[in-house]
């Protein structure tokens, strides 16, 4: 299983240095929680470990945000150093899907998606928000893919 930092490491040499805008703390962790949210709802299990808290501006990791408060309302450098490894194909999957979707949307549009979803509406402030809300919240979001042409 991965860790919230191989998802966001992930996410961050993704990011396209000439498309203008780089992710920030804020969009990062808007990014993992709904990668999150969706493994949850495909696999039926979590992507990864750490908890995800309902705080003021949408869901957060603790972790995550502390390892990369510094940057204020910047964009995250790109990491040097990545083990592709440390994410399954599936994992992968999930988060290349989730960076194509929503990647598009800066981090106070990702902000404001979130608070009108259930998974943080439901959440007492600072609690956690719940893999069991994601999934189901989530759940409703996956479009199947199409029958088989006989």
């Amino acid at each position: 299983m991965a860790t919230v930092r191989d998802v966001a490491t992930y996410l961050l040499v993704m990011q396209d240095e000439d498309a203008g805008e780089r992710i920030t703390n804020l969009k990062l962790q808007k990014l993992c929680y709904y990668a999150q949210g969706f493994n949850l709802a495909l696999f039926g299990k979590p992507l990864f470990e750490e908890r995800i808290e309902a705080w003021e501006h949408g869901p957060v990791v603790p972790m995550l945000y502390h390892s990369y408060k510094m940057h204020g309302w910047s964009g995250i450098p790109i990491p040097e150093h990545f083990d592709a490894d440390a994410l399954s194909p599936d994992e992968r999957g999930v988060v290349d899907e989730v960076a194509e979707v929503y990647g598009q949307f800066s981090a106070w549009k990702l902000r404001d998606m979130t608070h009108a979803e259930p998974p943080w509406k439901d959440t007492e402030r600072g609690e956690a928000i719940s893999h069991h809300a994601m999934q189901a919240y989530f759940s409703q979001h996956i479009v199947p893919p199409p029958a088989a042409i006989s």
